[in-house]
């Protein structure tokens, strides 16, 4: 009896053991989420009610604009990133500010179906989405959508990308690497 218990005190620790380790293995793999214009922010410096700013839009710019720290950009950055950016600005003025950054809303996070569908607009984007995912949200085609001729545009730095999407190949299982992972601000194009 005495060996069972510690054969299955031993087991049960090795199986927390795992479970911790491909837990932490998980949280490290998940992506870091950046600010994008529109989204909204709670800023906050402990200590300093004064220093509070609820509902901070990110501005087109990507900037937004704190008490004493002026603007700030953070369009691109990690929360971290923007409250050590704010705090090192509020140095001249308070000894070691402990500034929060909160993203209270991804309002940024869009990506937007037009054409020849049910329901084009906006899709909020709040996880890892694909063209297909996005095409269930936009519902059915019009009777005269060419969704052998689907386009994602996606406008980068060097000019505007188009992915081709054949909708009627994707369905049958084939040609599946057009079905990409969208970006915010891509737009699906059905003719």
């Amino acid at each position: 009896m005495e060996h069972t218990s510690l054969k299955q005190w031993l087991i049960s620790i090795l199986t927390a053991i795992l479970f911790l380790h491909t837990g932490i293995g998980m949280a490290n793999a998940l992506p870091t989420y950046h600010i994008l214009p529109g989204d909204t922010l709670s800023v906050s410096v402990w200590g300093d009610d004064s220093m509070q700013m609820k509902d901070l839009q990110v501005l087109p710019d990507g900037s937004i604009s704190f008490p004493l720290a002026g603007r700030v950009d953070a369009a691109g950055q990690t929360s971290t990133d923007v409250e050590h950016a704010i705090a090192e600005r509020l140095k001249t003025y308070l000894k070691d500010p402990k500034v929060t950054v909160i993203i209270t809303a991804t309002s940024g996070s869009n990506v937007y179906i037009v054409g020849k569908i049910a329901k084009p607009g906006p899709v909020p984007l709040t996880g890892p989405l694909t063209v297909l995912q996005a095409l269930s949200v936009g519902g059915l085609f019009d009777k005269f959508a060419d969704t052998s001729n689907i386009k994602v545009l996606r406008n980068t730095a060097q000019g505007t990308t188009i992915f081709p999407v054949n909708y009627d190949e994707l369905i049958k299982g084939r040609n599946l690497g057009s079905n990409i992972e969208l970006l915010p601000g891509d737009t699906i194009l059905v003719p």
